[in-house]
Parts: structure tokens; C-alpha cells; sequence
């Protein structure tokens, strides 16, 4: 069974950091195109940066120059540096996977599992960031 676990989030003030990480499993990592969405209250399911398997990265505009994404193969973990938050990235944040890279890490989707074999969803970490 192909699984993500997130883990990492909290609260912060405005100005601070967190490290999400995204544990993988039941699948080859190395292999497949990861991403971190976020939605919140309210809100629409958003992409906020993915990684392809062949190392080409994508960051949504609002968290560009402040959020890095990186992964470790042999950890078969997924990261995500979150710098200089603001209260609008506040957000229950999720772990994707398209396993065996079976497909984009497409910006327009629910944040909730697909009945697919090669998707991999996570059950969110909150962050939450006051002024």
C-alpha cells in the first residue's frame, strides 16, 4: 500500500519557520513526483510547490523567495521550509505522490485521496500562523 505521513506543523508567530516533512512508503521514491498542497477554512485546495521526479520544482507565487522544497531519497522523505510565514499560510497542509511519476502533480485538484493505485495522499498537518 503506497502511504505519506506528514509531520511538522504547528503554531508560529508571523516571521517564523517550520520544516514540514513527508515520510514515504510502499513505494520507490526516487521515482515518482511529490508535491505539498494546503487548504484552508474557507478556501479552495491549493498546490503550493511540487518536485518532479527528475528534479524540476514548482513554488506558487505567494510563497516564492520564503518556502524550499527538497527530498531525501534514501530517507524517503519529502520536505517542505516554510521562512518568513504569514497569517495567510495558514493551512492544513498535505503530502501528495504520484507514484511512479503516473501522472503530474496537477494544480487543480481536491485536497482529498484519489481512487487511484499511483496516488498517495497524506492526512494533512496544520499550520497556523497569528500576527
Amino acid at each position: 500500500e503506497v502511504q505519506v505521513l506528514e509531520s511538522g506543523g504547528g503554531s508560529v508567530q508571523a516571521g517564523g519557520s517550520l520544516t514540514l516533512s513527508c515520510t514515504a512508503s510502499g513505494f520507490t521514491f526516487a521515482d515518482s513526483n511529490m508535491g505539498w498542497y494546503r487548504q484552508a477554512p474557507g478556501r479552495e485546495c491549493e498546490l503550493v510547490s511540487s518536485i518532479s521526479k527528475d528534479g524540476g520544482v514548482y513554488y506558487v507565487d505567494s510563497v516564492k523567495g520564503r518556502f524550499t522544497i527538497s527530498q531525501d531519497n534514501a530517507k524517503n522523505t519529502l520536505y517542505l521550509q516554510m521562512n518568513s510565514l504569514k497569517p495567510e499560510d495558514t493551512a492544513e497542509y498535505y503530502c501528495a505522490a504520484v507514484v511512479g511519476a503516473k501522472g503530474e502533480i496537477s494544480p487543480n485538484r481536491l485536497c482529498r485521496p484519489r481512487n487511484s493505485p499511483f496516488d498517495a495522499w497524506g492526512q494533512g498537518t496544520l499550520v497556523t500562523v497569528s500576527s
